[in-house]
């Protein structure tokens, strides 16, 4: 744009360009706490508000006002500066520090339509009466400032309040030429210096006046501080100085102690070429600017995705465990002890059968038959052990799993962030897992009792269907489930997989090899889901953590896509 003006077509192209970007950057949020995630946070406010306040409506109306932001230290004199260009208070000047008011835009009634409708800084309210509140954005029509330019007033760029100069910082980023106000006592503050090398960094017209300096100090002061323009690449910008002198009743300095910045000012106005070549210098650097600080904000997005990710993986394998460790337990005999293994002896009877079973299983099934004592009660007994073994099993797993991704998360800091915003304990299982999963292995419960129904719809006239019944078939099916892996063999395996296998051998006796495996398979593998389900649930505690962070998947690649369509705009536009 300053060695090449956009051409309709390109000035199109990067409007709906950075249109995309400001879209991109809305999305790229960055909620998690993580090493310089501070800096991006505060590059992507700053890029969002300079695309609303400053880019995109200059890009529209380039032909708009010549935007002038009187920005500077605490005390250099700003609004006394802007009254005195004015002829006329306009601005109130602050008399104790810090001085908390709305900034002040004085503008050529012909303008109006531009500064009073929100085309510039929208977020800001218009209002036509001086105020404290920094939300609000006061007019004042003046035709002591020619048409095509204006003056804003902005707060101090050092002031104690954060508000202040959060809204300074926005004001200076909306400006087509910083006026930049500085004292004898003041120039060399790092804080304006800051300000100045954004400026330099984004090729910004920029204009210094030295304010309330003893004319004595003027040659030395001035010297010096042109010096350090010049080593900050600033060497082109004009500076002026304004001598240390008496207001008068108004609050205003002698005209002739402004007249040659006034002057200045109005020769811009004045000269709609040279107005346009400093409206151009400012813009073309800040979308030069906004496309190199895109990359930057694209990486911190990077690095929140990846870190969530890291979250959610750990959260992932610790549930991922716990269900693998569960399924191993409901499939090796584990479950086969201490109360299931009692009440099945109860139902099938122990004595002579079972050591019988334990030296030799080739047996007839109708001995099976003849042996089981188990009665409807028996049966029932032993659904309520299954029952609470299975119970117990889960929540031991589901603590074990909490405690472990707790852990994992604690050792970053983000996940420590997240973990302690939530009221939730979650290195526990759930408070209502128990109840949760009782409701769960009942339902299994009844589901093999119905596979075991349906299965023996046509065999429910037997004696064998007759001698166990529905319950007692269902009881021992879930047995067998729970040692159905790993071969086992009545005589390999001990008490707990020989009861297993007499399981399985009455199994048999009613529906025959085939089926039995399939009941088994089918019974296994519903219990595995409802499983599945279950910790998911619990898993899940901690994934709806990350999943309210609303962190785009696709802004990383957005932001980068867009800074790379920036440069190649402004490319193919210096090249024609």
């Amino acid at each position: 744009m300053n060695a090449s003006p956009l051409s309709a077509q390109a000035a199109a192209q990067m409007l709906s360009t950075l249109v995309r970007l400001r879209e991109a950057l809305e999305s790229a949020r960055l909620p998690l706490e993580i090493p310089d995630v501070e800096i991006a946070r505060k590059a992507r406010v700053e890029m969002l508000d300079q695309l609303e306040d400053y880019i995109l409506p200059r890009l529209i109306q380039i032909d708009a006002p010549l935007l002038t932001v009187v920005g500077g230290s605490t005390g250099a004199g700003k609004s006394t500066l802007v009254n005195s260009l004015v002829g006329a208070r306009v601005t109130l000047p602050g008399v104790l520090r810090p001085t908390t008011r709305s900034p002040v835009l004085v503008f050529n009634p012909a303008d109006a339509e531009w500064f009073e409708e929100a085309r510039i800084l929208p977020d800001l309210e218009r209002t036509l009466e001086a105020s404290t509140d920094t939300g609000r954005l006061q007019l004042v029509r003046s035709e002591a400032i020619p048409p095509g330019l204006a003056v804003l007033d902005a707060p101090d760029i050092d002031s104690v309040e954060e508000q202040n100069r959060t809204l300074a910082a926005q004001l200076l980023g909306a400006a087509d030429l910083w006026l930049f106000v500085t004292s004898a006592a003041r120039y060399a503050d790092q804080v304006p210096w800051e300000f100045l090398k954004q400026a330099a960094d984004r090729s910004a017209a920029v204009a210094i006046v030295l304010d309330r300096t003893a004319p004595s100090a003027i040659e030395e002061v001035s010297t010096h501080l042109a010096r350090m323009l010049s080593a900050r690449g600033l060497r082109d910008s004009p500076l002026f100085i304004v001598p240390e002198g008496k207001v008068d009743e108004a609050g205003l300095l002698p005209s002739t102690t402004v007249r040659e910045i006034r002057a200045w000012l109005s020769s811009l106005a004045a000269d709609a070429g040279a107005r346009q070549a400093v409206v151009r210098t400012t813009l073309e650097g800040a979308i030069r600017s906004l496309s190199t600080r895109t990359y930057a904000v694209a990486d911190a997005c990077h690095d929140q995705v990846e870190i969530a990710g890291r979250l959610r993986r750990d959260a992932e394998a610790s549930y991922e465990a716990a269900l693998n460790e569960i399924d191993h337990a409901c499939a090796d005999g584990t479950l086969l002890r201490g109360e299931v293994l009692a009440r099945w002896q109860e139902f099938v009877g122990t004595g002579e059968l079972l050591k019988t079973l334990e030296s030799k299983v080739s047996w007839l099934r109708d001995r099976v038959t003849n042996a089981v004592k188990g009665q409807p009660q028996h049966a029932e007994r032993v659904t309520v052990a299954v029952e609470s073994g299975l119970q117990t099993l889960i929540l031991e797993h589901a603590e074990a799993a909490a405690e472990r991704t707790d852990a994992a998360w604690r050792m970053i800091a983000a996940g420590r962030d997240l973990l302690g915003a939530t009221e939730q304990d979650l290195s526990r299982a759930s408070r209502d897992l128990r109840p949760r999963a009782e409701t769960v292995i009942r339902e299994w419960q009844q589901g093999v009792l119905d596979m075991v129904r349906d299965e023996g719809a046509d065999k429910r006239s037997t004696a064998r269907f007759l001698a166990y019944g529905v319950n007692g078939l269902s009881v021992a099916l879930m047995v067998t489930v729970f040692a159905s892996t790993g071969g086992v063999t009545g005589a390999e395996v001990g008490i707990a997989g020989g009861s297993a296998v007499l399981g399985q051998k009455i199994l048999e006796a009613v529906f025959g090899d085939q089926a039995v495996r399939r009941l088994i398979e089918r019974a296994r593998e519903d219990l595995n889901l409802r499983m599945l389900h279950l910790l998911e649930s619990e898993r899940r505690r901690f994934g709806d953590l990350l999943d309210a962070l609303a962190l785009s998947a696709t802004a990383e690649e957005e932001l980068r896509a867009g800074a790379r369509h920036i440069d190649d705009i402004r490319f193919a536009s210096h090249l024609t």
